[in-house]
């Protein structure tokens, strides 16, 4: 099903270029979006996982450097019966994590120094079964191929008037105006689709997730302690990618937390009361215990006691 959804939004997305290269360009500018539109598709699709990691500055793990980060994906991906994914950690004090890839064994999960920092053992596996889920569900593919082609879009729309001046579209029965409304309502179109998939793909990987790590409880109490921490601690990277914002788990964009129609993720409390009855369905009624465990710095991966690693 997932699959089948990717599809319809790939084409969708190419639609949308083909009826923008229409309208800048005529027949020139259809050809141009066609064979863009491929091009950016085939890159996205082989190279999503390199961007979205060295876009945040990502850094790879291993069992030697981070043990204990290591060992949960691991258990989690056992769990949820899947390939154990590349573990990456972002240095940034905002608790923020992320999944990226093509296909599951093609897959990396990114946690933040500040997420290690802040959640308890329970709570940060929680987090990391969510982006396992998202992995499980294929969605690492259409979130991370819907903002390059949302990129491109609007980088098409950019030179709507370059496309004008070739005398592409000057006699077609749209002329300037359907040229003007291109360059305007294309982009805004097209990050109104993602922004709605990507909303509704994150209830399904809260469930999974849920799931995956037996106690959607632990997930919630997560995402309460995380949620709108954006405005404390801003992370530079996404602000100059927000494009990119949609594959976290909470928005990492400053001043952006609301459940509106141009927001990339639900808001906390609609996805806490949704954890909460799921776990009801599961029969889980107890609060999320603190686990004594504390994490030590990933140079090292030793617990520290106490306090959280520095």
């Amino acid at each position: 099903m997932n699959m089948v959804k990717t599809a319809m939004l790939l084409a969708a997305m190419t639609a949308l270029f083909l009826v923008v290269g229409f309208l800048l360009g005529g027949e020139v500018g259809i050809l141009i979006a066609l064979v863009f539109a491929v091009g950016t598709n085939a890159y996205a699709y082989w190279n999503s996982d390199k961007l979205a990691l060295s876009a945040h500055g990502a850094r790879p793990v291993t069992r030697a450097s981070a043990p204990q980060l290591v060992e949960m994906v691991e258990t989690l991906a056992r769990n949820a019966n899947m390939p154990v994914p590349a573990v990456y950690v972002i240095d940034s004090p905002q608790p923020n994590a992320f999944a990226t890839g093509r296909s599951p064994d093609k897959a990396a999960v990114a946690a933040t120094t500040g997420i290690m920092q802040m959640l308890s053992y329970e709570e940060l596996e929680g987090v990391m079964a969510h982006e396992l889920a998202h992995i499980q569900n294929r969605d690492t593919l259409i979130m991370t191929v819907s903002a390059t082609v949302v990129s491109a879009i609007t980088m098409l729309a950019n030179f709507g008037w370059i496309f004008r001046s070739m005398g592409g579209n000057r006699n077609n029965a749209f002329g300037i105006v359907g040229m003007l409304l291109a360059m305007f309502l294309a982009p805004m179109a097209a990050g109104l689709v993602q922004m709605m998939i990507s909303r509704t793909r994150e209830y399904s990987a809260d469930r999974l997730g849920g799931e995956i790590c037996r106690n959607p409880l632990a997930l919630a109490s997560a995402l309460a302690k995380i949620s709108g921490q954006s405005t404390r601690f801003e992370m530079e990277s996404v602000e100059r990618n927000p494009g990119t914002a949609h594959l976290f788990i909470v928005n990492p964009l400053s001043g952006r937390r609301m459940d509106s129609l141009f927001s990339t993720h639900p808001s906390a409390e609609n996805r806490i009361a949704a954890l909460k009855q799921q776990a009801a369905e599961m029969g889980r009624t107890a609060g999320v215990a603190q686990d004594p465990r504390q994490w030590g710095p990933p140079s090292t991966g030793r617990p520290q006691r106490g306090g959280p690693w520095k």
